[in-house]
């Protein structure tokens, strides 16, 4: 099935969960006719109310749309969604585009859209960040894997989601940012747990913490200070050296003993400390850490 001249305005949304169902609204919102499905049928019903169709399956929703987009927990739904009984993918027409905004494994993204690609159709992976509030508000960051053609196409659809629309790269990539960004925030999240608990059991209030804490790295980030500043352009010349890094790592694991408290992220920190000594950078900038992690992951 092939429509030649049409103007990009049907949008078939699969998965109006939590994040799904503000983001198909937004884009009810924004002026395209919008069809859904979900497994959980009272979560289409109530989208209703913003003019949106419900849809007996994802064929159902997928017939006739410019745009299938799927917003799923895991990748075992999204191939349900796509290639089941009830799939959209055969349902598609060849001129219509399928963007997958789950969050699920860069493989699977890859399996999944070269599948989809056998049918003709445009593919783009478009994970997103953020959190439901900024769904609600149509404010998500979202992550696009593509070419620049398919990325130009499905932007103004995007855009409806979101204010900050990426292009990360080829297909795939979108789901590969999507992945790392998770990594570093998940992990950002244990740290910043363990420094609360240290902080509260070491008789300081924890509110009091995190306001001193954030006018300091620990609570900035490294990425808007340090990185940028020093290893990213070339420079591992002292401002917080390794070896002080290391030193002062080792204190907050000392006092954690003291208090019995398990530091384990802490502790795993402290191991990537000790290799970049190993290696030779104990008295370069503490973000020569980040040079260390690259050489051992094999890369030049």
């Amino acid at each position: 099935m092939q429509r030649v001249g049409i103007t990009m305005s049907r949008v078939a949304f699969i998965g109006v969960g939590t994040m799904g169902a503000p983001m198909a609204a937004n884009i009810a919102r924004g002026g395209r006719a919008v069809v859904a499905f979900d497994v959980n049928t009272e979560a289409v019903t109530r989208l209703a109310s913003v003019g949106i169709e419900a849809a007996n399956s994802a064929a159902d929703a997928a017939r006739g749309a410019d745009f299938v987009i799927t917003m799923l927990p895991n990748s075992q739904h999204v191939e349900a969604a796509a290639f089941g009984p009830d799939g959209f993918a055969a349902h598609m027409a060849t001129d219509a585009m399928y963007i997958d905004m789950s969050t699920i494994a860069p493989s699977k993204t890859d399996s999944i859209g070269a599948k989809m690609a056998e049918y003709g159709v445009a593919v783009v992976d478009a994970p997103v960040g953020r959190q439901q509030s900024h769904a609600v508000a149509g404010k998500l960051l979202i992550m696009v894997g593509g070419t620049a053609e398919h990325f130009e196409r499905a932007k103004p659809i995007l855009s409806l989601m979101g204010d900050t629309i990426i292009h990360c790269g080829g297909r795939g990539a979108g789901s590969r940012m999507k992945v790392v960004n998770n990594f570093m925030s998940i992990a950002l999240n244990s740290l910043s747990s363990e420094a609360l608990v240290l902080a509260e059991k070491s008789g300081l209030d924890p509110e009091l913490a995190r306001t001193v804490m954030l006018g300091t790295v620990a609570g900035q980030g490294h990425f808007g200070s340090t990185y940028p500043a020093k290893v990213l352009q070339g420079d591992v010349g002292p401002g917080f050296m390794i070896d002080l890094a290391h030193k002062d790592m080792g204190l907050a694991m000392e006092l954690g003993r003291d208090l019995d408290i398990d530091l384990s992220t802490g502790q795993a920190a402290l191991k990537a400390y000790d290799l970049a000594r190993t290696d030779g950078r104990g008295r370069e900038d503490w973000t020569a850490i980040y040079l260390s992690a690259r050489a051992a992951a094999g890369l030049k």
